[in-house]
């Protein structure tokens, strides 16, 4: 037996590590808890898609040893897409699931209006699903990382795309009248300037709203060149849909939030899709150039085993699938140090990893200055049956 003063002194030790500390809460020796929300119902249900990829794939890494000899607990809640029913879901995550942190929140308003709550508890929210460009403010979110590139970065993209193809031209911009959708348009104004006000009409739409119809017929009649969908995968693809039923020969470009063939092109019409531009991180997982490519055959072979059924073209799925791969990279940087402050740290310590569906040149580098994740982006155009990528590497620090 143990001289009294060394059992306790063993205890101490046990006490004392970060996976044991009292003021850690959802790390045991055996497990660690993570709280997730997402629209799994409701008006972007269709995006929702995210959360059941990432939870299969933190299923496919518990099947393998979880990290370090721990499982991942991820507790996953529907908040409908709506903001009071998120509020809700945190609570109980971080007051009664006792969640180590937040991972993949997915939403712009539900993240907008829980982001005062996790900050006053100390919990982290990691890559949160949205590119809502005041999450990359650092002081004002100093426990958020983005999931996505920024909206901003993103329409500025877009902005410098259409003044180069059509210089002349008038942009029509649908957005979704919320944080996500301002962002886009904000994005157009800062880069056109004075010319903005001459060059661009838009049109909002809210997410309670049946269909876009009236607004794209409204938006067409002022004689644009080119369209902006900036929203969610449902109301794109009515766009989309719309656009073509009217005759419309515009430039079609939506946002990466609505840029799955799955979710949006095939809702739409696939032959009604051809041209239609978006920005994006990913290889196609129906272009035949990626057949025998290693991370895009592990993809197939993951979805195949843990998702059976579902359309793989629908680049929800992938997303969270490359979501998982984020946390397992995070949590095995975290080694044995699993406190809320090196969780945070080592999703801001990131240097030049590469998801393996990632397009080529992609590479993610994260710092604790800025709040981005994903930082790079190209762009692709839809020929009917597959995404062909044109352009270079497009990095939003630089845009």
């Amino acid at each position: 037996m143990l001289p009294r003063w060394k059992s306790l002194a063993v205890l101490l030790v046990l006490l004392g590590s970060p996976a044991f500390a009292a003021d850690e809460p959802g790390v045991t020796a055996t497990e660690i808890k993570i709280g997730g929300v997402f629209p799994f119902s409701g008006p972007a249900s269709s995006i929702g898609l995210v959360g059941k990829g990432l939870i299969a794939y933190i299923q496919s890494l518990n099947d393998r040893g979880g990290i370090s000899g721990r499982k991942i607990n991820y507790v996953a809640y529907d908040d409908a897409y709506s903001p009071p029913k998120a509020v809700e879901q945190v609570r109980k995550l971080v007051e009664s699931d006792e969640v180590a942190f937040m991972f993949g929140q997915l939403g712009t308003p539900a993240i907008s209006a829980t982001s005062k709550y996790l900050k006053s508890k100390g919990v982290p929210s990691i890559a949160i699903v949205s590119g809502s460009s005041k999450f990359t403010d650092v002081a004002s979110y100093p426990l958020i990382t983005t999931g996505l590139v920024s909206y901003d970065t993103e329409g500025k993209i877009y902005a410098k795309y259409l003044t180069k193809a059509l210089p002349n031209a008038k942009y029509a911009i649908l957005y979704q009248n919320d944080d996500l959708g301002k962002d886009y348009v904000n994005a157009f104004k800062a880069f056109l300037g004075k010319d903005y006000d001459g060059r661009v009409v838009t049109a909002s739409y809210e997410v309670t709203e049946p269909t876009v119809d009236s607004q794209i017929t409204n938006l067409k009649s002022s004689g644009a060149d080119a369209l902006m969908i900036a929203g969610t995968p449902k109301f794109a693809a009515q766009a989309i849909r719309q656009a073509s039923l009217i005759g419309w020969k515009a430039t079609v470009i939506i946002n990466f939030p609505s840029g799955s063939v799955g979710g949006t092109l095939t809702p739409a019409g696939l032959d009604k899709s051809t041209g239609v531009i978006v920005g994006t991180i990913n290889k196609d997982v129906v272009d035949p150039k990626w057949k025998d490519d290693p991370g895009m055959q592990a993809y197939r072979a993951f979805i195949d085993k843990y998702l059976p059924g579902v359309d793989i073209t629908n680049g929800s799925y992938l997303t969270g699938y490359q979501q998982g791969i984020l946390l397992e990279q995070i949590l095995k940087q975290c080694g044995d140090d699993l406190s809320r402050k090196n969780i945070l740290a080592q999703a801001k310590n990131l240097r030049d990893f590469v998801v393996p569906t990632a397009l080529p040149g992609i590479k993610i580098n994260t710092s604790e200055t800025e709040n981005m994740i994903w930082t790079q982006m190209r762009l692709q155009r839809w020929t009917g049956s597959t995404w062909e990528a044109f352009g270079e590497v497009l990095d939003a620090r630089s845009e």
